[in-house]
């Protein structure tokens, strides 16, 4: 079953165009969702979950249409944008007591099974938790409700390395039943390579690529070469760079020739995202 199933979604402002955005997550697994600052990652989030009218297009939740059962998967949704902004000055219980009345399937025993794991105490004060604690605190809201697809915009953003592996490491605790699904942006694409099954990379409003972790990275090589070695290769590079010592350029690799015998190696994902948007006809 699809966790979640978008198809040419678009969304047209005075000056960004979200472009017929299509990616698929299967339930029981995690998708990284990158792209810089500016790419549409939080647009087609907030499309997902409907808080923005989309021009055209579709989405489905659980095999179900958003538009038509918006109510219904809403209850099957968690989600968090980063800060928690309102009620700061009350408690943690007082902040539940009011959340949880909007959620049929809400359960206090799973709540306080959360909220123990996570270390969260409900005397604290929401201005009081940390950024990780925040992040906790929206997972143990979530998970109360029984959600069964997590949408998170920069969960690890400003987090700690020693908080960030231990918010990876519940991650992949969640998904390891096979109910819950996770998509979620970040910028620290080194986070992805530790946890994520799937990459969707989102450039100017399109998607460049979405597939498997593995066989997106696969998708890609970085050539290093001398300088006379440029000519021979530079127009079948997506991007390249160039120093005093050769050059260093990111290829598919279908198009990679062997007989040029230039140094190829496999690149990161944040390789990958830099080479990629130094060129606009990079879509797959």
């Amino acid at each position: 079953m699809l966790a979640l199933d978008i198809k040419n979604l678009s969304k047209r402002y005075e000056h960004f165009h979200l472009q017929d955005v299509s990616f698929q997550l299967e339930q029981g697994y995690i998708m990284g969702f990158i792209g810089a600052n500016g790419a549409g990652k939080t647009t087609t989030i907030k499309s997902i979950l409907n808080l923005t009218r989309i021009d055209s297009g579709e989405i489905h939740i659980l095999g179900k249409n958003m538009a038509e059962h918006e109510v219904e998967l809403k209850q099957e949704i968690g989600s968090a944008f980063g800060d928690i902004n309102f009620y700061t000055r009350s408690k943690i219980s007082s902040l539940t007591n009011v959340i949880k009345t909007f959620y049929r399937n809400w359960d206090d025993a799973t709540y306080h099974r959360y909220m123990k794991k996570f270390n969260l105490i409900e005397d604290k004060k929401i201005a009081e938790l940390s950024t990780g604690m925040k992040v906790k605190y929206n997972l143990a809201l979530a998970l109360s409700h029984g959600a069964k697809l997590l949408i998170l915009d920069e969960p690890t953003s400003g987090l700690d390395p020693v908080a960030r592996d231990h918010l990876l490491d519940i991650f992949q605790e969640l998904v390891g039943s096979g109910e819950i699904s996770i998509l979620f942006s970040t910028h620290i694409t080194s986070d992805l390579e530790k946890c994520a099954d799937y990459i969707t990379y989102l450039h100017n409003g399109r998607i460049i690529n979405s597939a498997e972790k593995e066989e997106f990275i696969d998708t890609y090589r970085l050539l290093n070469g001398r300088k006379e070695q440029l000519e021979q290769i530079k127009d079948r590079l997506i991007s390249y760079k160039t120093n005093s010592f050769g050059f260093t350029g990111l290829i598919y690799t279908t198009d990679l020739d062997p007989a040029l015998h230039l140094t190829s190696t496999v690149p990161n994902l944040e390789e990958i995202m830099i080479y990629c948007s130094k060129k606009e006809d990079t879509y797959v």
